[in-house]
């Protein structure tokens, strides 16, 4: 990968190359500062792409919400090489939801974002070509077992000390018995929502190579862990509630929160 990121530095010599170490996915990302701003990933290949790391599967999906009227980033450009893969992006404009607000606007970035979640779920799930649901993602948990993906270092503090073969048992013994499906983001967090510092919208989505048909549940537990998770602490458990009040439910079903919870545990 350093060998096509020298690459790109020449074609973008013109542009400020800054390192960007949130929300990578295992790849190296840079953002480049210039007449048009832009951001570079450049990740190894990948079978499975349902993880989320695949760049392909990112540029299908970015493309995909561009027809659909969801803001995100433009697709520059996207290559293969033997090895490795980049795609190249525009800037979405904004300020990421996880970034410092002020405290009387922190209300209305979450009422923002619960307003976006349910737009996105609104969509028509028959036009949406990716599939997220159980059928695909149970055996993608089951293959990154197999694969040795699932890293101790990256496991949620609940199941801190757990193998990876005892979350897949634990998946496979609490997985719901339905499944309510809607267009979800996959990965609905906060770094990953960006909003205009001053009408408070929501300007894009950021990191969609999980996009899909999937259970609304799958976006609203990974969004209230990181609105209450205790890693942002400007948010915290009444900004999770105001959010799923503001999305339409007063009583989260907390079986389906705590199993895709887990289930996020292997991508």
């Amino acid at each position: 990968m350093e060998e096509q990121v020298k690459s790109l530095r020449r074609r973008y010599s013109g542009h400020a190359w800054t390192p960007v170490s949130v929300g990578c996915s295992g790849a190296l990302v840079y953002r480049l500062d210039g007449v048009t701003d832009l951001y570079v990933k450049v990740g190894n290949l990948t079978n499975n792409r349902d993880s989320g790391a695949d760049l392909g599967a990112g540029a299908e999906r970015m493309r995909w919400l561009a027809k659909v009227g969801i803001p995100t980033a433009e697709v520059v450009d996207f290559e293969i090489s033997d090895d490795c893969a980049w795609l190249i992006t525009t800037a979405v404009p904004g300020r990421s939801a996880a970034e410092h607000w002020p405290a009387d606007k922190r209300p209305n970035v979450i009422d923002a974002l619960a307003d976006f979640t349910l737009t996105l779920h609104s969509l028509r799930i028959e036009d949406c070509p990716f599939e997220r649901s159980l059928a695909v993602t149970m055996p993608a948990a089951a293959h990154a077992v197999g694969q040795h993906l699932v890293g101790a270092d990256r496991l949620d503090p609940a199941y801190e000390g757990w193998t990876p073969q005892q979350l897949l048992e634990e998946a496979h013994a609490t997985l719901p018995g339905f499944e309510d499906l809607a267009v979800c983001h996959g990965d609905l967090c906060l770094p990953n929502v960006l909003l205009d510092p001053d009408t408070l919208m929501v300007t894009g989505l950021i990191d969609v190579g999980r996009l899909g048909r999937a259970d609304r549940y799958s976006d609203l537990a990974l969004a209230t862990r990181s609105i209450a998770g205790g890693q942002n602490p400007q948010y915290g458990v009444h900004h999770a509630d105001r959010y799923l009040t503001r999305y339409g439910i007063e009583q989260a079903d907390t079986a389906r929160v705590t199993f895709y919870r887990l289930l996020d545990q292997f991508f």
